[in-house]
């Protein structure tokens, strides 16, 4: 499947040869592995990262400074042949930071026009650094852009390279100088992914490899044809009418109006999430069996990506703030009280 090659820096190239679902198999395991080789630890994290690929969504990493979210993300990108770009996020960005502006050419024959040159927006992977302290119509433009894939500017409407892919970082303990993402522009990331501290034994790890000579090499192992056929081969996965079913139940029942809810949900819910996280919870658990190896959904994928895609769906109230009842127990308690389906895939 993969055709290690060198490049004239000396880095491992893989090259895709085929695309059978075998070998977009392998070339998953390898992505994987490439990239769990470098982040120490934080397994859960990466995988959601791939699950959020596949499925062909964007992705929002939470999580306090130091802890590899921008490492994790360029990691990402080295192992793919796909073209990144990092964004820092400040206060004075404006829009056309983003998508491009317009300039003013002048040829050698003296003739001006207009010339509009491409924000970094114009990539595969876009990582939005610190997405919160931009000002909000300059986070406009980037959601605007993740959901229509394409940029309008001068009245020309250019698409943008496929695939696309955004992660933002937010830093969730300093407040002061951001914009905070409205409910419904969060709405637009398919996953909200918390990046915990390591454990200790990871930690030492962590110190070992970063205070030496040694650096990490990532192998590029899938390029833009099998990105887009990993994400298409995500989508064939059947999913049966039970699991659907239970998605759909689990999205129903965080709504604070509807009949047979958790206790939990009535007294500290404030909105619940609306049919996209159904959509969320269905390809994301298709992405889980594919990262697994498999190609048939089972309900515990769909538990597998239940905190990541309601987190930052389903509001809790002033209550639940007074109460200190976090909108992941309110997830928990959902996941107990929405009966799954049995599943008929062997454990």
């Amino acid at each position: 499947m993969v055709d290690p090659a060198r490049r004239t820096d000396g880095a491992v190239v893989g090259r895709v040869v085929s695309g059978s679902e075998e070998e977009l198999i392998s070339a998953l395991a390898d992505l994987r592995k490439q990239v769990g080789g470098r982040i120490v630890g934080q397994r859960d994290a990466i995988d959601e990262i791939l699950m959020a690929l596949l499925a062909g969504g964007h992705a929002l990493l939470v999580g306090v400074p130091g802890l590899a979210k921008t490492l994790m993300v360029r990691s990402v990108a080295d192992a793919m042949h796909l073209e990144f770009r990092r964004v820092q996020f400040t206060p004075d960005l404006v829009p056309s930071d983003i998508t491009g502006t317009e300039i003013l050419d002048e040829d050698a024959s003296g003739k001006r026009s207009f010339r509009f040159v491409r924000g970094p927006v114009f990539t595969n992977i876009v990582l939005a650094d610190e997405i919160n302290r931009a000002p909000p119509r300059t986070q406009a433009a980037l959601l605007e852009a993740m959901q229509e894939h394409s940029v309008t500017a001068s009245g020309d409407t250019m698409p943008l390279p496929k695939p696309f892919f955004v992660l933002a970082t937010q830093n969730p303990i300093e407040q002061e100088g951001t914009y905070p993402l409205p409910e419904a522009q969060l709405d637009r990331f398919l996953f909200d992914i918390r990046v915990g501290y390591p454990s200790e034994a990871d930690e030492v790890a962590i110190l070992r490899s970063t205070t030496g000579t040694a650096e990490s090499q990532i192998s590029r192992v899938v390029h833009a044809d099998g990105v887009l056929a990993l994400q298409r081969l995500t989508r064939d996965l059947p999913a049966a009418e039970p699991v659907l079913k239970y998605a759909a139940s689990l999205v129903r029942a965080t709504r604070p109006d509807a009949p047979g809810i958790p206790a939990l949900v009535r007294k500290f819910v404030r909105w619940g999430a609306g049919p996209r996280a159904g959509q969320a919870l269905v390809l994301g658990a298709k992405a889980a069996a594919l990262l697994d190896g498999r190609f048939t959904v089972s309900p515990d994928d769909i538990k597998r990506v239940a905190f990541p895609v309601l987190r930052h769906r389903v509001l809790t109230n002033f209550a639940a703030q007074a109460e200190g009842v976090t909108v992941e127990r309110v997830i928990a308690d959902l996941l107990e009280h929405v009966q799954a389906p049995r599943s008929s895939i062997p454990v």
